[in-house]
């Protein structure tokens, strides 16, 4: 299905996870496979990925990116995935022309496409067949700089393109637990709920998150929480909140909760099955999940 003229594509923020999920089916990824059905079709996917984490704002230019194994201690199997996924110049271009006078790098060798990209198209896009984009993450700018940079990509859903956020809302790896493989902790559902107020009540208020009790634990560093602060911006732009897409918990201090903007009817994940594990014998901290 492809979008008529006048309307918006959706847009979504997904909270990943392990990588392992790329290779498992579980009520996580059944949710990120009935988004990729329910969506109309993209002319490309510019996806904003916590793992591009740079001190500048660039977008990938290549024709074909690569495939980025950015993570450690984990099964061979996942190592040799590919997602081979054609990039999208022309849309690089205008992205750095929507956004002006913020400069925009084009990234034409130096990055591809990283596991919080691919672990999730992998279940959106199974056949790999819609151009990727990949927007980096500047490390050097306030939280507010990203929701103002999400709310000015808006014209891009008139134009076909998919906006996807990856990271998560709650993240500390510090704080994993294997004794809570399909839970959370108290302050990780606190925190969780708090973003889900917002989100889908008064996007533009996501930085009021940052008065929350349990920021430095639910946001220990910013990296996978600044993702879904380019929704909110969309979701500002747009005049109206997210729904949530799954929502769920791993080793108590990660939220797989992941949200739709503008999109109705995707079915509802079943099963219990919980989110992909972590490898044996290595620290969370060192996966860099």
């Amino acid at each position: 299905m492809s979008t008529a003229a006048g309307t918006l594509m959706p847009a979504a923020f997904v909270g990943h996870g392990s990588p392992m999920n790329a290779l498992e089916r579980n009520r996580y990824t059944q949710s990120w496979r009935a988004l990729g059905e329910a969506l109309p079709r993209p002319r490309a996917v510019l996806v904003i990925s916590a793992h591009w984490y740079i001190n500048a704002t660039a977008v990938t230019a290549m024709p074909r990116p690569r495939t980025i194994h950015d993570f450690f201690g984990f099964p061979q199997d996942l190592f040799a995935v590919e997602y081979p996924a054609a990039g999208a110049p022309e849309l690089a271009e205008e992205v750095a022309e929507i956004v002006r006078p913020t400069w925009v790098g084009a990234d034409v060798d130096s990055w591809g496409l990283d596991h919080g990209t691919w672990s999730v198209l992998a279940h959106v896009f199974p056949e790999a067949d819609v151009p990727v984009v990949q927007l980096s993450i500047d490390a050097a700018k306030p939280l507010k700089y990203h929701v103002d940079l999400g709310a000015r990509l808006a014209p891009l859903r008139e134009r076909g393109v998919l906006v996807l956020g990856s990271g998560n809302v709650v993240h500390n790896l510090a704080g994993m637990d294997p004794a809570h493989a399909d839970s959370g902790f108290d302050w990780a559902h606190r925190f969780d709920d708090a973003a889900r107020a917002v989100l889908t009540g008064e996007p533009e208020e996501v930085l009021r998150l940052r008065e929350a009790a349990d920021w430095a634990a639910a946001v220990p560093t910013s990296d996978h929480l600044v993702p879904v602060l380019y929704l909110a911006g969309l979701g500002a732009a747009a005049g109206h909140g997210a729904d949530v897409l799954v929502d769920g918990y791993t080793y108590g201090s990660l939220s797989m909760t992941s949200y739709t903007l503008g999109l109705d009817g995707v079915p509802p994940a079943s099963g219990d099955e919980h989110a992909a594990p972590l490898p044996d014998g290595v620290p969370p901290g060192s996966t860099n999940i």
